[in-house]
């Protein structure tokens, strides 16, 4: 039995054709890696993903600048730091303040997703009603909704 997320992800491994994926994760914990895994044929696609939840992890694995981390900035700076990393040609990463606290300014909720398409990027900045697991869950399956949007749009593109 599937899930939407892992359909969704299976949609995504389609659309990559012979490319790699990989993520970078913050408030979503690992949730798109596992739905990426959990896609059939994702050991053809899926390479990896790195879980950055602490400031640290992002500066110094994905080398995300200094600064604030709840914007479009730091979500394109994450997936274009994973996709390097990893040597795929696209990612997706997610930022963001789950709850029940803010970050940086920005209040609980707000969750920013960004990714990298074959070195084109693109990020969405959305705010998410809900408790922390709440907020994970609906950013997780916002993430792949728009990196399914991202490659749809760069399939009619070519």
């Amino acid at each position: 039995m599937t899930d939407d997320r892992t359909d969704t992800a299976g949609e995504i491994g389609r659309l990559l054709g012979d490319r790699l994926l990989g993520c970078a994760e913050s408030f979503t914990a690992g949730q798109l890696a596992q739905a990426f895994a959990a896609a059939e044929g994702s050991g053809d696609w899926f390479r990896g993903g790195v879980v950055a939840y602490r400031r640290e992890v992002k500066h110094d694995v994905l080398h995300v600048p200094p600064g604030p981390l709840v914007n479009e900035t730091t979500a394109v700076a994450m997936a274009r730091g994973v996709a390097e990393l990893l040597g795929v040609d696209v990612a997706v990463a997610s930022t963001g303040a789950a709850g029940p606290d803010g970050l940086d300014g920005a209040p609980p909720g707000t969750v920013v997703i960004g990714w990298i398409v074959d070195g084109a990027t693109g990020a969405r900045s959305l705010h998410l009603e809900g408790d922390p697991a709440e907020v994970c869950g609906r950013g997780t399956e916002a993430a792949l909704d728009l990196l399914r949007a991202a490659l749809a749009a760069d399939a009619a593109a070519t």
